[in-house]
């Protein structure tokens, strides 16, 4: 049988074709629909079209028009009409008038109607209905046997997805409304959308559906229908499986749809919906199943009829979990017609609307019309000329059962070797099966035709092959035996029964015309031929008309149900119920599951948690849990549909009860003597009870008047006006009514201040501390006591202190933070409920003093094979007692004897302990002794090993000193450079490869450190100091560059070079002494030599030569120069030996004569080389600055050796700055490095050494 194809079925039945009118006329497009309400939507240039005066849209059930009015050239362009999923473009072209005729208005264009089909010879076979160019049709050879599918419908190639616009479809309807054009644009929820799918038979397929859920707060909901109604969750199983997932880095939800093992009829309309809260999206798609390629023996009778319930005994397990949609078939009310028993079910199909396919198959005995229209579509359209066959067979045939039916083929080559075929399997010759030839004719004729001859045929000759179907009808189902009336009682089963003429009939069964289904109320029952309809329980409400409907006819009967006579054989009687307990009222009916309604003073009571009503067979209770006074009434129980009215009377009474829960939670009442007391203790029953209060045996009476009774409706009363000690004491209050009694007893307590406790106990004394204890007082104002209250003074003052702000529950204490050699006194104060008591009697006098804390930093010093050398820190607490000493203990490890290393103690802050035994491990501590007591130990947590270890030197430089470390003239010098080794190293220092003026400079050695210091620095002490650390063979150096600097010499001379106008130039000669220190600068200052005043004209002049402008004319200035360095200005200056006077203007002078002035000059630095220090892996510089003319020519060098392309060496000229960049130097760059200016003039150079160290 040929492949089905792919293509999907489109929504119209009938397409607006392309027009061409004439410009000023109207177009009319007309577009006919499969269903009269699907939506329809019309489109120009892309864009919807909304009806106005230049656009009309008419709907007509399922005819849609456009009509363009007036049209004109933009009106032609591009026009679409949109159902569903379906799209159709279509074109308007437009003409210019012809003539100054009226335009001519075109009909709008309809198909041609199909061919009516030739009566048939023989049995017709039905086919699918036509749908205009969408719709499968069967071609068929010349010649009449079958009916013939219009031809205009040869364009298009048949898809089994047509069937999705069918009624009949199992679990398919409309799915236009739940479809979208586009719904990629318009999904609000979907990132990835299951798209349409084909899947062969027997195969499986997955469809798969995303959400993004970055804005939403949790999982969606997703559902898989089949159609418009069905949800696929119920029919997971052995062929369907839905599956969820979750990626939390993309928080994508992922749901998925796997069928397994496809079936033919699984194809159809599907459709995923997801919501979550007020949003929702759905997505419609296709599933097409098609046949495998291979040829399968299928039972075609078996695959048009509707599976039954599998028989006992045989393999009902196969198909379990299978998509069976046969359940969602719409239920249609049933009309009576008559059955004509040569009807062509084929012709009716083909004349009728879609959704009346479903009724014409019922009422004809086609139990499977989808299959059978599934299979016609699956034949080829046309057929291409055979060179086997003259004629083939027909599409299909039709035949009653029972007939015999005959199969006609002609050849072209009457010798080829003819085969029949059964579905795939060869027909061999018997009495069912003739085979007759008659010419090239080849025949073969099938008898007494049954379900089973319900089956594709197929005749081979040679390769070429022929294909029909054969559809045995069934006869009509009639009714053989009819409904009959019934009557039946309330609460009866009633069952209507009916025969028909076959087994396995399918009947449908309605009450008043509304079909009935399978549920608790109705149960169906079938034994061969007899169905009946059972009602478990018959109810009022099942009165009506019952009918049973087949496909051959119907019998309807009457069903009348009546209630039965009842009768009380138990009736309501008054009850009297306490409150809280439980009251019940019952009546007994003489019918069993008789329901009814209660009543309380004529209203409905509903069940609750407080008011249960049950019913048990005959029994009707009515239970009221925990009564309560408002359920106090007339009650009544009313049988449901009886006039009969049972009542009865609830009274309810309340024992009296007294609420003390307003007064305290304890049982006794604390009143402060003189103050007034009024008690108020809620009272409740019903009736109301009476109120009796007594002390001891003494009634209290109303008319008292300081202790009174006081009674109230809902309370009582007891007020005492002026409390008094005698009004301690047991009272007790009792209630009675008729429903009982209640008593309480109430104790009385009059409550004052305690009495002082006695004087309080020191027990012991600490450093800052002591521990006191003291006893309770004597009377505590009939009040426990809360607490205490502790205060201290010193014995000299008279202010208490409190030292407690929460009260001391106990009757010890530790007062705290105390001065050490300071007497005290405590005292304690008793607190109640009332207050406090006055203080007790002071303590004796106390001084504080305490041990010492242990001491601290206690480490090994040294080790050597018969000592151990300590050192340890003060302890960071002395206190008042002072510090006698230190004593020192050891103990060999693994013993656990302490021996004390010093008889006496020792007040240093380091030890030795000798005479130890080489190899052992030690464990040491030391303890602080003062006139207190010894200090807790301190000690080192590792044991010591008695055996010296040689550890090489090492200094520790400190950062400040790996440069060059200047100081001023007259300051100190104190350095302390830390070292390690062991044994203790040998300490040697030098200067510039000497050795030391102890004379000035002081050396001071320890074991960990050396410190080089002089009192007083002068200039002498600058150079370079070398120190070693040298432990046995192994030595340490390092080297510190000390440079001592002080203030420099005044400039050598100053001159006034030029004075001109109202300028002077002065020129001076740097000074001879820098002061050890580089010149950073001059001020220059001037003075008027009528006061000799002086004024700073420049500070910070870096120059020997200066302009002063804008001098006073008439003036006669003197000039002074002051040098700088970085310990600041000379102490003296440098003053000009002649003023210079400053002309007054109007004078005639003679203009000197200049010469132009000469500019050049020999090379000459400005800015020596100053020798440098540098660190290994850092950059370094050198700078110096240079004047001359014509400008000098620079050459650096390196021992005395020209730098030039070395790419480690960077020199930079500008403005006379020279600079050398050493990048990154090691130990190897360190040497003497020369600048040298050269030009026409002469050349001059300066050299510095640096020094290149590693750092550490």
């Amino acid at each position: 049988m040929p492949e089905p194809l792919k293509k999907p079925v489109s929504a119209f039945t009938k397409k607006p074709k392309a027009l061409e009118v004439t410009a000023g006329s109207l177009a009319e497009f007309v577009a006919e629909v499969g269903k009269a309400d699907a939506k329809v939507k019309w489109q120009k240039d892309g864009k919807d079209i909304q009806a106005s005066d230049k656009h009309r849209i008419t709907s007509e059930g399922v005819q849609h028009k456009l009509v363009v009015n007036n049209v004109t050239k933009d009106d032609e362009v591009g026009y679409a009409v949109i159902s569903g999923t379906s799209k159709v473009k279509f074109e308007l072209k437009i003409k210019e008038e012809d003539g100054k005729g009226s335009p001519e208005v075109p009909a709008a264009p309809t198909p041609a109607a199909p061919a009516a089909p030739a009566a048939p010879a023989t049995p017709a076979a039905p086919a699918a209905p036509a749908e205009q160019k969408e719709n499968v049709a069967a071609s068929s050879p010349e010649g009449p046997p079958s009916p013939q599918l219009p031809n205009d419908t040869q364009d298009e190639k048949p898809s089994d997805s047509a069937r999705k616009n069918s009624v009949w479809s199992q679990g398919e309807g409309p799915t236009e409304e739940g479809e979208k054009l586009d719904n990629s644009k318009q999904s609000t929820l979907f990132t990835e959308q299951p798209h349409s799918g084909t899947v062969t038979v027997g195969g499986d397929i997955t469809f798969v559906a995303k959400v993004e859920t970055k804005d939403l707060l949790r999982k969606p909901n997703a559902k898989w229908f089949k159609g418009k109604w069905m949800d696929l969750a119920s029919k997971a199983g052995k062929h369907l499986q839905l599956k969820e997932s979750f990626d939390r880095l993309s928080r994508t939800h992922t749901f998925e749809m796997q069928i397994i093992k496809a079936k033919e009829n699984y194809a159809g309309n599907y459709r995923c919906e997801v919501t979550w809260k007020d949003k929702f999206d759905s997505c419609s798609f296709d599933l097409e199943v098609i046949e495998a390629p291979e040829v399968q023996q299928i039972d075609i009778r078996a695959a048009f009829k509707r599976r039954a319930a599998p028989v006992s005994g045989t393999d009902g397990q196969e198909d379990a979990g299978e998509l069976d949609f046969s359940g969602l078939l719409k239920h249609r009310e049933v009309k009576d017609e008559n059955t004509e028993p040569d009807v062509d079910v084929w012709e009716l199909l083909k004349g009728a609307q879609p959704h009346e396919y479903e009724k014409i198959a019922f009422e004809h005995g086609i139990t499977d019309l989808r299959g059978l229209l599934r299979r016609l579509k699956k034949i080829k359209r046309e057929e291409k000329k055979s060179a086997a066959f003259a004629k083939v067979l027909e599409p299909g045939y039709q035949v009653e059962r029972g007939d015999k039916i005959r199969f006609v083929v002609d050849l072209a080559d009457p010798t080829v070797d003819l085969k029949w075929y059964r579905n795939g399997q060869e027909i061999r010759p018997g009495p069912k099966y003739i085979f007759e030839h008659k010419g090239t004719l080849r025949m073969l004729t099938i008898k007494n035709c049954t379900k089973a001859d319900d089956a594709a045929y197929q005749v081979s000759a040679g390769d070429e092959k022929s294909t029909t179907e054969l559809f045995v009808k069934e006869p009509p189902i009639l009714i053989t035996r009819e409904l009959e009336d019934t009557d039946g009682l309330v609460g009866e089963r009633v069952e209507l029964e009916c025969e028909v003429s076959e087994e396995n009939a399918h009947l449908k069964w309605y009450k008043n015309g509304v079909e009935l289904g399978v549920s608790s109320k109705y149960r169906f029952r079938t034994e061969g031929t007899k169905h009946w309809l059972i009602i478990p329980e018959a109810a009022k409400t099942d009165t009506g008309s019952y009918s049973v409907k087949t496909a051959g006819g119907q019998s309807t009967a009457a069903l009348k149900v009546e209630m039965t006579p009842l009768k009380i054989l138990q009736g309501l009687t008054d009850q009297v119920a306490k409150v809280g307990q439980q009251a019940v009222l019952q009546c007994e009916m003489s019918l069993a599951n008789l329901p009814g309604k209660w009543y309380k003073n004529g209203q409905v009571i509903y069940p609750t948690d407080h008011v249960k009503i049950s019913h048990r067979g005959r029994i009707h209770k009515l239970v009221v849990e925990k009564a309560a006074l408002d359920d106090d009434g007339a009650y009544t129980f009313v049988p449901e549909g009886y006039t009969v009215n049972l009542g009865a009377k609830l009274r309810m009474i309340d024992p009296p009860k007294l609420y003390l829960e307003s007064l305290t939670k304890s049982p006794e009442i604390v009143v402060v003597a003189g103050s007034k007391l009024r008690l108020d203790i809620p009272v409740s029953g019903e009736p109301m009870p009476r109120i009796i209060w007594m002390k001891g045996d003494k009634a209290i009476l109303e008319s008292g008047n300081r202790v009174r009774a006081e009674s109230f409706p809902d309370h009582t009363s007891m007020v005492i006006d002026v409390a008094e000690k005698d009004d301690s004491g047991v009272y007790k209050i009792v209630v009675q009514n008729e429903a009982g009694e209640d008593s309480a007893i109430l104790k009385i307590k009059v409550v004052d201040v305690p009495d002082p406790p006695p004087a309080p106990i020191v027990t012991e004394v600490g450093g800052d501390w002591c521990s006191m204890m003291w006893n309770p007082p004597d009377y505590d104002g009939n009040s426990p006591i809360l607490g205490y209250i502790i205060e201290r003074k010193k014995k000299q003052s008279s202010r208490w202190m409190r030292l407690n702000f929460d009260l001391c529950k106990e009757m010890t204490f530790e007062p705290k933070n105390m001065i050490e050699g300071i007497p005290y006194e405590v005292q304690v104060i008793a607190v109640n409920a009332i207050g406090m008591s006055r203080p007790s009697d002071p303590s004796k006098a106390f001084v504080p003093l305490a041990p010492t804390s242990e001491p601290t930093l206690l480490a090994s010093d040294g080790v050597t094979d018969t000592s151990v050398s300590l050192k340890w820190r003060p302890p960071e607490r002395i206190g008042a007692a002072g510090l006698d000493g230190y004593l020192i203990e050891y103990c060999l490890e693994g013993k656990d004897e302490w021996i004390v290393a010093n008889p006496e103690l020792t007040d240093k802050t380091k030890y030795t302990i000798n005479g130890l035994p080489t190899g052992e491990k030690i464990h040491v501590r030391v303890k602080a002794v003062n006139a207190a007591g010894e200090s807790p130990p301190i000690s080192i947590a590792q044991s010591i090993l008695v055996k010296e270890v040689v550890e090489p030197p090492k200094i520790r430089l400190p950062r400040q000193l790996r440069q060059t470390y200047i100081r001023k003239v007259g300051e100190s010098l104190n350095l302390m450079i830390p070292f390690q080794g062991k044994p203790r190293p040998k300490v040697n220092w030098t200067k510039d490869g000497g050795p030391l003026d102890l004379s000035t400079i002081s050396i001071r050695n320890t074991e960990t450190d050396t410190v080089i210091f002089v009192r007083k620095t002068e200039r002498y002490h600058s150079g370079n100091y070398e120190l070693t650390v040298q432990v046995e063979k192994l030595e340490d150096k390092a080297t510190i560059v000390i440079q001592i600097v002080e203030k420099p010499g005044a400039p050598f001379t100053v001159q006034i070079v030029e004075v001109w106008d109202t300028n002077v130039e002065l020129a001076w000669t740097p000074p001879k002494d820098n002061g050890n220190a580089a010149i950073t600068g001059y001020t220059i200052q001037k003075a008027d030599k009528k006061t000799m005043d002086w004024y700073t004209v420049v500070d910070h002049y870096h120059r020997t030569n200066c302009f002063i402008p804008d001098l006073i004319v008439g003036n006669e200035y003197y000039f002074r120069v002051f040098a700088e360095n970085m310990c600041g200005l000379s102490d003296e200056a440098t003053k000009t030996k002649n003023c210079a006077l400053i002309q007054k203007q109007g004078l005639s002078l003679k203009s000197p004569e200049y010469n132009d002035f000469d500019f050049n000059e020999t090379p000459k630095f400005t800015h020596p080389l100053i020798n440098t220090i540098a660190v290994s892996g850092y950059n370094a510089t050198l700078n110096c600055s240079v004047r001359g003319f014509p400008k000098p020519i620079i050459t650096w060098m390196k021992n005395r050796m020209v730098i030039e392309n070395n790419p480690r060496y960077r020199m930079f000229a500008n403005q006379g700055v020279c600079t050398l960049e050493i990048r990154k130097p090691s130990p190897y760059d360190g040497g003497l490095y020369t600048c040298k200016a050269i030009n026409p003039l002469g050349e001059d150079e300066v050299e510095c050494k640096m020094e290149v160290k590693v750092a550490q």
